[in-house]
Parts: structure tokens; sequence; C-alpha cells
């Protein structure tokens, strides 16, 4: 017990993530800026909100803004700009998600600033990018995937449907800004320069797309909602409903799963039609639906969910968390009495974690010492 614990005191640096020593400023936003910084701060990156003042409190029950304390800056104020500009030039990073020109507005353009501080990877989050005739436009997480020509294959026949903020703010915004500050930033440490990070929601729904532009390209995907593979066109992968209401989800896309899912519900080999044939999908539909409709969620679970029939149950947040799986893994967890996702992904030598920070907000003159 000696020996670990000598182990653990001698290894705290490990212990508070691999981005330990990153230093990030975030000016306040909405959506996928404060996503992108929550996920920095989880892996171990210092990161300062600077916010206006009067901005509330931050530390409402927020699970996006975790991890990281508040510095309120009046960006009108000459002497508290001056102030901030000190931090950034420690800073590694700076995140804002204002539309264009706002920053260069308020003296903290990429410009001016990287000027200051010749490595800084200066992300900037938008829906539309700096540039091109919608920069300057108002729009939301629906819109721009719907421009990227994400939003036009997701739902049922009559209408698309929005996933959510998943596919726009989040996938192609938060994480492509992730990836491209953690790229400025070695590109920084081998050449001693920064950069500007232009992330736009638009682009990053786009490059998402990949995979469907090739389907397309050879002719396996076709602009028509849920008459594709994974478009919930494909009777062996789509949700169904069960005899309580609930669903479940089906993806025995191989044909050894669905065979195997097929012999679980009790359909002898020759009693379905051939499901490589698209003619088929709308009669295998129907006898699916049916089947699953004489059982529960639940019941069907402990039948199929332990076997390779790519079978699993559609849960509520609620429920997931008290999902075994994800039980066991401890993939939530309660922080001040709110059940919220841990940090992802993980790493075996520098875990990453959510910091419990006392000083939830601080004055410039403690920000300044922080970061030093």
């Amino acid at each position: 017990m000696a020996d670990l614990e000598r182990a653990s005191a001698g290894n705290e640096k490990a212990r508070s993530g691999p981005l330990s020593g990153l230093k990030v400023l975030e000016f306040v936003g909405i959506g996928p800026g404060p996503f992108a910084a929550m996920l920095l701060a989880d892996m171990g990156a210092d990161i300062l909100r600077i916010d206006r003042p009067g901005g509330g409190d931050p530390y409402s029950r927020n699970v996006v803004n975790r991890g990281r304390p508040t510095l309120f800056v009046d960006l009108k104020d000459a002497s508290q700009v001056t102030d901030l500009m000190s931090l950034i030039e420690r800073s590694d990073a700076l995140i804002e998600g204002f539309r264009p020109g706002v920053m260069e507005r308020l003296g903290l353009g990429p410009d001016l600033v990287l000027q200051r501080n010749p490595k800084l990877v200066y992300g900037r989050m938008t829906g539309w990018g700096q540039t091109g005739p919608l920069s300057q436009i108002a729009g939301h997480d629906i819109n721009y995937i719907s421009v990227a020509g994400a939003l036009a294959a997701i739902g049922p026949e009559d209408r698309p449907v929005p996933p959510l903020n998943l596919a726009g703010d989040y996938g192609g915004g938060s994480l492509y800004l992730v990836a491209g500050i953690l790229a400025g930033i070695i590109s920084a440490q081998q050449t001693g320069l920064g950069q500007v990070v232009d992330c736009a929601i638009c682009d990053g729904a786009a490059s998402l797309m990949a995979m469907f532009a090739d389907l397309s390209s050879q002719g396996q995907w076709t602009s028509r909602r849920a008459e594709n593979l994974l478009d919930g066109g494909a009777p062996f992968y789509r949700t169904f409903e069960c005899s309580d209401g609930k669903h479940l989800s089906v993806g025995a896309l191989e044909p050894k799963f669905y065979d195997l899912l097929c012999t679980q519900l009790g359909f002898a080999r020759d009693e379905l039609p051939d499901r490589d044939d698209v003619r088929n999908w709308k009669r295998l539909h129907t006898l699916l639906e049916q089947r699953f409709k004489l059982k529960t969620r639940d019941e069907w679970c402990q039948l199929l969910s332990v076997l390779d029939t790519c079978v699993t149950p559609v849960l509520t947040l609620s429920e997931a968390a008290a999902h075994p799986h994800m039980a066991d893994r401890q993939t939530f967890i309660d922080i001040n009495g709110v059940a919220q996702p841990a940090p992802a992904p993980r790493f075996s030598g520098t875990p990453s974690s959510v910091r419990k920070i006392a000083d939830k907000v601080v004055t410039m003159d403690a920000a300044l010492a922080r970061w030093i």
C-alpha cells in the first residue's frame, strides 16, 4: 500500500490529464465553443472563461461549463482589455465564437493578438465561417447542417428531422475545433508560429458526410430518406416498437448477425424474403414490426442483447446511466447532484477528470498570477 501511495503522489501530474499545462482563454459564447472548452478542460487544459460583467452565474448547474473558472472582463474598458492582453500573451490558445469582425472591433482580432503572442493558436468558432455570403447571417445548428447536405439525409420519408444538435454544433463544430486547436499547438511547438483556426460548423458537418459522398458517387446511396442502408430504410438497421411502447435498436448489418436475430425471433430460414433485394424491404419491415410487438422491450433484451444480434434498448438519459454496461464503466458521474457524462476518451497514463475548482470566479490579479 505504501508503494502505491508513493507512486500515486509521484504521478500527480499524470493524473491531471494529457493536456496538463496547456493554457487556453475561452471567450464565453453558446453551443459549440463552450463544449469544445469543456472537452479540453476535462483533458487537463487550464482554461479561463472570459465573460462580460453581469453575465450571470456561470456555474448554475451547467454541465458544459464545468472544470474551469470565470473571469469577468468589460471588453469596452481599455484598461481591462490591456490586462486581458497580458493573459493572451501567456496563453497557448484562444477560443471565441462571435460573428466575424466582433473581436477585431474589440481590439482583440488575430492580426493584433498574434503580434503580441506569435505562438498563439486562435480558434474561431462560427456556423458559417469567417468568409462567404452567409458569414454575417444568423443561424443555428439546423441551418448549418441543412446547407451542408446532412439534414436532408436524416429522418422519415415525409420530412427531415434534426438529430438534436449533435451533427452540427458538437460533431461538426466542437470536435473539429478541438482537433484544429490541438493540431495548431503541435505546429506552433514545431515552428514557433501560431495561426488562426477558422472552424465553421457547415464545413465540419459537410466533412462528416464523407462516407455518404463516397457511397453516392458509387450509386449506393439515394437522396430519398429511409431508403438506404443506414438511414432506417433497411429493415435490419432501424428501430422497432415493442408491446410496451418502448423501442429497440437493431443493427444486424452482417448476414451472420441477421441470421442469428431471425432465429431468435422465431423465424424459419425460408419464412422471410431475401433481405438483399430492396424490393423486399417493406415486407420485411412489416414482418419484423409484428414480431417485435409480441414482447416488451426488456423481454426482448433478455433474449437478444446477450447474443451477437446487434440489438440494444433505446434508452432515455436517465435509463442510460443505470444500464449495467454504462454503470460498470462509470460513463455517467454525479457532480454536485447533477448526473452528467464522464470525460471521454480515456487515457491509460494521464487520465482525464472533472476538476472541482474552488475559485469559480476569479479576479484579474488572480488570473494573471495563475497564468504565469
